[in-house]
């Protein structure tokens, strides 16, 4: 009899401290067989099957330091990682896909997705036959069979979808596998594109959704963090629009007008439950919160699928800190993405923006709109508040102390080689209050999948697309710029008054709200513009004794075209003669 362990605890096991498995459920996987169970076992009894169940959303990832001490936006322009044997430095950054150092984003994901599908196509296909718990009536009964099988379906779509960012169509299994075999032995055929993400995923996304639980019913602690209806409508929003985008539209058949409906159809739906968090608008209080926050304990309306690993300390921003608070420096912004956020009072600081979202550099340098005010000497000075609340620059207070990266100094010491390389910290998902009391505080931080403020982007996007810059596009502009405190409404941009422009513009837009949420890196793949955005070098600043800022580069950067897509691991391929992406 095949063996199953069981991780889950009595309640959705998503409220814990921690991100990993073993810190999730302490000593819990070290413990001996017989925390093993059998199928029948676990199918036998009501609760077992649910924990079993509840146990499929730890495969939500988290994206903090996921690939080997480093986060997946360190694989773009948007940022470096300072320490020289972290994931992204030693595979993506420098063209180095088959290699170890970022092997849970290049080759654990085909596994871990696979395992998790195997576990929905478990609940999906042997749910019903588990016995009714003596305490549940019968109507409850079947609700909550409804429930959670809808949940698996919505779960399984959302892995495959994963799956499909970094390995196109893959084989596509809704038969329970034996887990002891090769993952997808058996099951080598590629579907096309239309048929995997819309005859498909959209597909069981749209059937799943009229089972899921509402958005009231998963306000209650019991059924926090469960995928419910709004969850479903969002990621299809999400889906469609990338499927209207340039790489992906001739063969998916999906058109922006498309990309309209579906986001309409979650506006029109469940529009009235969410919205921005606004609360202290136009500091960095409530852009922070809107990730840091949950929607049943902390009212926090913007946040619509999420991982929740509940509070951190120390040791979970300790990779990414300043070396001048003792940490690693980690996850440092670049000056690509300094460049991307515009002043204040709504101008742009640079003359001319390409399809990445960032301004065109000339031999390192964009050239500068003098009309904004902005000088590369005070570039930090009167920006989008979005700058200081998502990165460290010099100068800036932060723990009641300065930011102070000139070489030699606090923060870029001579011959600390975790010093940042560009300049820069992280600031965002790095929560101030836990460095308290020597470092003995603590923070709520989730892992936010998708919030509202991604919603109206989708939406302004696929307008866009269709109708050009109209007052609707700007509106739905004007609400994210307004509550990161930027004066001025889109609409006013004489240089926005073009289709290919304002294209340009969301690209920016999009780029600097969800920074380091794991946006980046599947943005400017659907745009097709990866190539570009991802081959270019990264940018630093050097602050000298008296304050003179100075650009420098901080590395060349690797991508080719075959690197749209990742390799299928080399041992699937080997075991199952799978055919490869193309290039691999």
């Amino acid at each position: 009899m095949k063996k199953i362990l069981l991780y889950a605890a009595a309640t959705l096991a998503l409220s814990t401290t921690q991100t990993s498995c073993e810190d999730m459920f302490g000593d819990f996987l070290d413990k001996q067989p017989s925390n093993e169970l059998t199928q029948n076992q676990v199918f036998s009894t009501w609760s077992l099957a649910v924990q079993f169940h509840n146990d499929t959303y730890n495969f939500l990832r988290h994206g903090a330091n996921r690939i080997n001490s480093s986060w997946l936006d360190s694989a773009t322009d948007l940022a470096e990682s300072s320490i020289g044997t972290s994931g992204t430095r030693t595979t993506f950054n420098i063209g180095n896909y088959y290699g170890n150092g970022g092997a849970d984003e290049l080759t654990g994901t085909w596994e871990s997705r696979y395992r998790g599908i195997r576990k929905c196509n478990r609940i999906i296909t042997q749910l019903d036959d588990v016995p009714k718990a003596a305490d549940l009536s019968d109507e409850n009964y079947e609700q909550q069979k409804r429930w959670y099988k809808a949940e698996a379906r919505a779960l399984r779509a959302y892995f495959y979808w994963e799956l499909f960012l970094r390995y196109g169509p893959v084989p596509v299994i809704t038969d329970v596998l034996d887990p002891e075999e090769d993952i997808i032995t058996g099951y080598t055929n590629r579907p096309t594109v239309r048929e995997y993400v819309v005859d498909f995923i959209l597909n069981e996304l749209k059937t799943a959704e009229k089972d899921l639980m509402t958005y009231d019913e998963t306000l209650k602690g019991t059924y926090a963090s469960h995928i419910n209806q709004p969850t479903a409508s969002a990621l299809r929003s999400r889906i469609m629009l990338y499927m209207a985008s340039p790489r992906y539209a001739k063969e998916s058949g999906i058109t922006w007008q498309n990309a309209i409906d579906a986001t309409e159809e979650f506006l029109n739906n469940y529009g009235d439950k969410f919205q921005l968090m606004t609360s202290d608008a136009g500091s960095v209080a409530p852009y922070n919160n809107a990730w840091a926050l949950t929607t049943y304990n902390d009212e926090n309306k913007e946040v619509i699928f999420y991982r929740n690993d509940g509070a951190i300390n120390w040791g979970g921003i300790s990779t990414d800190t300043p070396v001048g608070e003792g940490g690693r420096g980690g996850n440092c912004p670049s000056q690509n993405l300094v460049d991307m956020y515009d002043m204040a009072d709504g101008s742009t600081p640079f003359t001319q923006y390409d399809a990445t979202g960032a301004p065109v550099y000339v031999n390192g340098n964009p050239s500068i709109n003098a009309a904004s005010g902005y000088s590369d000497q005070t570039m930090w000075q009167n920006r989008d508040p979005r700058l200081a609340a998502t990165v460290l620059y010099n100068g800036v207070m932060w723990n009641s102390r300065e930011i102070n990266v000139v070489p030699g100094m606090s923060d870029n010491p001579f011959g600390n080689q975790n010093a940042t390389p560009t300049g820069y910290y992280m600031r965002k998902y790095i929560p101030e209050t836990i460095l308290n009391n020597e470092h003995a505080g603590t923070a709520k931080r989730l892992w936010t999948i998708i919030r509202y403020a991604e919603i109206l982007l989708n939406y302004a996007e696929a307008i866009n697309e269709v109708e050009g810059p109209t007052v609707k596009v700007c509106g739905l502009l004007d609400q994210i710029r307004s509550r990161a405190g930027i004066k001025g409404s889109v609409a006013n941009r004489a240089d926005l008054m073009t289709k290919d422009a304002m294209r340009n513009f969301i690209h920016k837009e999009r780029t600097v709200e969800l920074v380091f949420e794991e946006h980046r890196s599947w943005d400017v793949r659907r745009w097709n513009v990866a190539k570009e955005a991802l081959s270019r070098p990264i940018y630093g600043v050097e602050v000298s004794a008296n304050g003179t800022i100075a650009r420098k580069k901080v590395q060349d950067r690797v991508f080719e075209d075959r690197m749209y897509l990742y390799p299928i691991p080399e041992a699937e391929v080997w075991k199952t003669n799978i055919t490869n992406n193309e290039g691999w």
